[in-house]
């Protein structure tokens, strides 16, 4: 099975207590600056939808996201623009832009403590229903790749993978747990 589409969410830990007007506004500079490896073009405020996207930065090949998601909190990135390599190398790229969004966001608001990323959990989503069904089908067809991925990403094999949901009507995601904690420092460069 080859996966496309990866989204990555790295969670906040804790209480989100930033300023949605404060996410805007650095969203905004992530725009102006273009500090991704992709094309970032504006940005949408979605905070009035209640377990939703929140603020979103909209990018040409992805999209970074302060998402409320299943009433959690966390950065979600969203890879749309299909990837070259195999599906090692595009969970890597995923994952890797995800936790260099959270170190971004976590120096910009590194005065203020209202902002850490989780450094044992984080969920992996393919948003292409029709390639990855939900369905423990899937998940067996994944898991090697999936795996493999986590050994060499987090360093370690104490870690668990397990379906966010059994529904059908959601799309196909894992939520890892780590049994020790990972630098998001090397997943960025990994």
């Amino acid at each position: 099975m080859e996966l496309q589409h990866v989204n990555v969410k790295i969670y906040v830990e804790g209480d989100l207590q930033v300023d949605p007007g404060q996410l805007i506004e650095l969203f905004h500079e992530w725009v102006s600056q273009q500090v991704a490896d992709e094309l970032l073009i504006d940005v949408a405020d979605y905070w009035h939808v209640p377990a939703g996207p929140g603020v979103v930065v909209v990018g040409y090949e992805a999209d970074y996201a302060m998402d409320n998601g299943g009433g959690q909190y966390g950065m979600l990135y969203n890879r749309k623009a299909p990837l070259d390599g195999d599906n090692q190398s595009r969970l890597r790229q995923a994952l890797g832009a995800a936790a260099a969004a959270c170190r971004r966001l976590e120096e910009a608001f590194h005065g203020d403590g209202a902002l850490r990323f989780s450094r044992d959990e984080f969920a992996i989503i393919i948003n292409d229903r029709g390639l990855a069904p939900n369905s423990e089908e899937t998940l067996d067809a994944c898991r090697p790749d999936l795996e493999a991925f986590l050994k060499s990403s987090l360093g370690h094999s104490e870690f668990t993978v397990e379906r966010q949901s059994d529904d059908p009507r959601f799309r196909f995601g894992v939520v890892v747990r780590s049994g020790q904690p990972f630098d998001l420092e090397a997943l960025v460069g990994g």
